[in-house]
């Protein structure tokens, strides 16, 4: 461990270079020592070297939920090259500190760069779903509101910037943010009403049901991503089988956002084609088919025809528990155990003269029953 540790400060501090992607990691939970001897080398590392680092942290934790990179993404937050601190504060956008919240604040509405200020935007959309389920104080919730608000209302502000803050406040259920939604999704420019699709699947208002499900059928693959994400976010139903077909979309991040979507909706007939897909060729479907299952599964509770029969009574009939729950073999196991239950003991090609015979020979028992109780 030492070796590895004085080797990523050997290419740092004296070859300037970016170290091993697996050395990398021991920057997670940083401590201040390391952090302030990090802080006094990074000016000296080229631009390229320094996003490169940011880049691969980001990764790294996208891969790695444990590990924690916020330490040293806040310091390159304030990096001299732009690219630098877009990729940092892109970093950022799960990190619930409230203390950020003043910092993206400041460079949305200060930064000289449009991208910069588009990160920002984009990095408080979390903090504004926080905002909306009272998760953080009400005044750094306004002024976050304000300043997204001001940005997006402004007409000379850059259209990324605008967008990402048009996106952010979709989470909000500010009066005037359904106009601005409206507004955006009737902009000339493709990238704005996109946007407008994705802060209608944020608000979580039906309202924006008919356009979501419309944009299902989109030519623009972007826009399709989008309108499946929303229709998941708003549970509509109504979408389940245009989603069912998005399955075999073209992109495979719609289909696998097709699958997200359904797991969010529920149903058997959103659970069947999950079903259906845990078993895909592909792996990466078959993931997030079972990703899926287990989302609905969480929401709805009704994954009892996966996993087993229904624990009681829930209102539907036995036969339609029955040809959803697998095949007869199955069916028939279900109640006697494995153990007592012989498939060989049942003929599919029963025989009606069979069927005849034990006919009589049970109104003969029958008959006999009858003479003895008398």
């Amino acid at each position: 461990m030492k070796k590895t540790i004085d080797n990523l400060w050997y290419n740092l501090e004296a070859l300037h270079q970016a170290p091993p992607t697996e050395d990398l990691k021991q920057f997670s939970g940083l401590l201040e020592k390391d952090l302030q001897r990090l802080t006094t080398v990074w000016p000296t590392l080229p631009t390229s070297v320094r996003c490169e680092l940011v880049q691969t942290w980001n990764t790294l934790a996208e891969e790695d939920f444990e590990l924690d990179f916020s330490a040293v993404l806040r310091m390159a937050m304030h990096d001299q090259a732009a690219e630098v601190r877009a990729a940092a504060i892109i970093g950022l956008t799960e990190d619930e500190d409230t203390r950020l919240i003043p910092q993206l604040v400041g460079i949305l509405t200060e930064d000289p760069v449009a991208t910069v200020r588009a990160a920002a935007a984009q990095a408080l959309a979390h903090f504004a779903l926080l905002g909306e389920l009272n998760k953080i104080r009400p005044q750094p919730f306004n002024v976050m509101c304000a300043a997204l608000t001001a940005a997006y209302n402004n007409p000379t502000e850059d259209l990324d910037v605008r967008r990402r803050a048009l996106e952010a406040l979709g989470y909000t259920s500010l009066a005037e943010v359904p106009a601005m939604i409206e507004a955006a999704y009737a902009h000339p420019e493709e990238r704005m009403r996109i946007s407008a699709v994705l802060a209608m699947g944020r608000s979580a208002d039906k309202r924006w049901a008919k356009i979501a499900s419309q944009e299902l059928f989109s030519p623009l693959p972007e826009m399709r991503y989008e309108a499946t994400r929303a229709c998941g976010e708003l549970a509509l139903t109504e979408a389940v089988p245009m989603l069912i077909e998005l399955i075999e979309d073209v992109n495979p991040n719609i289909q696998q956002m097709a699958l997200w979507a359904l797991g969010q909706i529920g149903g058997k007939q959103a659970q069947r084609a999950l079903e259906q897909h845990i078993y895909s060729d592909n792996p990466a479907l078959r993931q997030a088919a079972q990703d899926a299952l287990e989302e609905l599964d969480f929401f709805h509770g009704d994954l009892s025809t996966f996993f087993g029969p229904p624990g009681e009574f829930n209102g539907e009939s036995e036969e339609s528990w029955a040809e959803d729950s697998g095949s007869l073999d199955e069916k028939l196991k279900f109640g006697f155990g494995e153990d007592d239950f012989d498939e060989n003991d049942y003929d599919e090609d029963f025989e009606d003269e069979d069927e005849e015979a034990l006919l009589a020979l049970y109104e003969e028992d029958e008959e006999d029953d009858d003479e003895e109780d008398w």
